[in-house]
């Protein structure tokens, strides 16, 4: 993942550790947490597949048409 795509994260592991330095990709989390969670109870399937294949997207994208 390039920089420029995270600048908050970047900036995040720049500094000292902080709460409100971390309280934006901690909220992010529990979001995401969440979320997972009401799917995989909605579709009556386990957590751990839909939360994989996110991660696996997230981690390892495919390149979008203009980054060649």
């Amino acid at each position: 993942m390039s920089a420029r795509r995270w600048p908050s994260k970047q900036k995040a592991h720049a500094e000292p550790y902080t709460e409100e330095g971390w309280a934006a990709w901690r909220q992010a989390a529990e979001t995401f947490q969440a979320a997972v969670t009401a799917h995989a109870e909605a579709a009556g399937v386990s957590r751990y597949a839909p939360e994989m294949a996110v991660k696996k997207a997230v981690l390892h994208p495919e390149p979008s048409p203009d980054e060649g």
